[in-house]
């Protein structure tokens, strides 16, 4: 073995080191971002280590200028997008971020087969590398227009304001499995001929259709969790990308992803109370209302009489949703906890897995708030608690507080577990209106006699709070 190639080996494995260690401390809220840092740093190690290599590039310092340019480029945008982007608009960036790397790997695999049928000896065509190059383009084209699906429903453009109901949806989605799967076969029975051809292009074709089929029939309330199937899956190409091209890291790293994106996705239905195969092959139900018998209008109240409340409170829980990040209210709930605590109030966060619109959502939220990780309480830590708690302060949430999952058969959401905000001794909703959640449900406890409104912008509410506080 040459130098240079046991350099490049060496250099991959310190990536996969960067990959794992990193990985691990995303794990928790207080080392994340060292996680993400170190991860950053295997990535840059594994982009070197592919730069030096001595077989790569046969377009000599040209193909190396373009290669840093179009690096350079990338961090550019990705860089100024990531900086601007609001915190809102953050599970529609991570989404098209999965959907970039499904489309990277598929381009991988195209590439590999351009280099097959211009005459390339460095590249197989034996039977397992003409497989995974074939999945690879199947699994990175399902991911990428998968995610834009999922990019579109989280930005709330028009054409998915409404359930979308494909008539035999699973039946349609096999037929174009099965085809897909049956390019892949053309292409190994034939890698260099006109079968071979026609078979990458069917492949092609027919997971970028798939990938649409799978995910626009999924409810809009279900979208964190598609996130992270996406996730897995571009995670998963990437892995079967690092086959064709002979690289080691990339096949660590793609395993990485695809492996924490499953279980995530598995510990995200679980607390959803639903199987990842309902998920995927059920037909959205039309949108029920959850309310029966009288109809009871919700109690308001002001923000003064609020503040007398909550100031003679001892335990208070405070439940977010995305209309916490859409009133980018974070900061100013940590003001409140703060004020909450020198008043002697025991303060505490109750966290559904499912709140917001991707995986840790509020989590991320509150942390940029500095908001101690010891307050951030799961659903089953605080419900056990809820009976004794004084008062639960829900922000925005609806979906993961609606007594419906528990108590109403006929809820799409029966049988998901949820924060029992219900059973506080009162409960302030915050809210701009009667609005329902993303998934359009009713919510049973906005009507509650425990349950109070506080109607406005949920950032200015929870700022003239601790304006009373303040001034009392």
């Amino acid at each position: 073995m040459e130098f240079m190639d046991f350099f490049c080996i060496f250099l991959y494995m310190i990536a996969s080191v960067f990959f794992i260690m990193g990985i691990k401390k995303l794990g928790k809220a207080d080392s994340a971002r060292k996680g993400n840092l170190m991860s950053s740093i295997g990535m840059g190690i594994a982009v070197l280590s592919v730069l030096i290599s001595q077989d790569v590039f046969d377009g000599g310092i040209l193909a190396y200028v373009i290669i840093v340019l179009a690096i350079a480029a990338g961090s550019v945008i990705g860089f100024i997008w990531a900086k601007k982007v609001e915190m809102t608009g953050m599970p529609q960036l991570v989404a098209l971020f999965n959907g970039f790397g499904g489309l990277s790997s598929m381009l991988v695999a195209i590439s590999q087969y351009c280099a097959i049928c211009g005459g390339s000896d460095a590249v197989g065509t034996d039977a397992f590398t003409s497989l995974t190059l074939g999945l690879t383009i199947l699994i990175g084209a399902v991911a990428f227009t998968g995610s834009l699906i999922a990019w579109g429903k989280l930005a709330g453009l028009k054409i998915f304001k409404k359930n979308i109901v494909l008539p035999g949806k699973n039946f349609i989605n096999a037929g174009i499995l099965v085809l897909a799967v049956l390019g892949i076969i053309f292409y190994m029975c034939d890698p260099e001929g006109g079968l071979g051809v026609a078979g990458i292009i069917i492949t092609t074709i027919a997971s970028l259709v798939l990938g649409v089929t799978l995910v626009i029939t999924i409810g809009g309330g279900d979208m964190p969790v598609i996130i992270s199937f996406l996730n897995a899956l571009s995670g998963l190409a990437a892995a079967f990308a690092g086959f064709p091209i002979g690289n080691t890291v990339l096949i660590v790293s793609g395993c990485l992803v695809g492996a924490s994106g499953v279980i995530l996705t598995l510990i995200m239905c679980k607390a959803m109370n639903k199987s990842f195969a309902s998920l995927l092959f059920k037909t959205v139900k039309k949108k029920a209302s959850s309310a029966t018998g009288e109809h009871k209008e919700p109690k308001s109240m002001s923000i003064e009489d609020a503040f007398l409340i909550l100031e003679a409170a001892k335990s208070v829980v405070f439940i977010p949703g995305y209309g916490m990040a859409v009133a980018q209210a974070q900061h100013a709930v940590k003001e409140l906890c703060d004020v909450l605590e020198e008043n002697g109030c025991e303060v505490n966060f109750a966290i559904h897995p499912v709140a917001g619109r991707m995986p840790g959502h509020m989590n991320v939220l509150l942390a940029e708030a500095n908001v101690p990780y010891e307050q951030l309480k799961t659903a089953d830590e605080m419900n056990p608690q809820m009976p004794n708690t004084d008062i639960a302060i829900v922000i925005g949430a609806n979906d993961v507080v609606n007594p419906a999952a528990i108590n109403d058969e006929s809820s799409p959401i029966y049988g998901m577990p949820i924060v029992n905000a219900y059973e506080a001794r009162t409960v302030f909703i915050l809210k701009r209106g009667q609005g329902t959640g993303f998934s359009g449900i009713e919510n049973p406890l906005f009507t509650m006699d425990n349950a109070i409104m506080i109607y406005g912008d949920a950032k200015q509410t929870v700022s003239q709070l601790v304006v009373e506080f303040e001034n009392d």
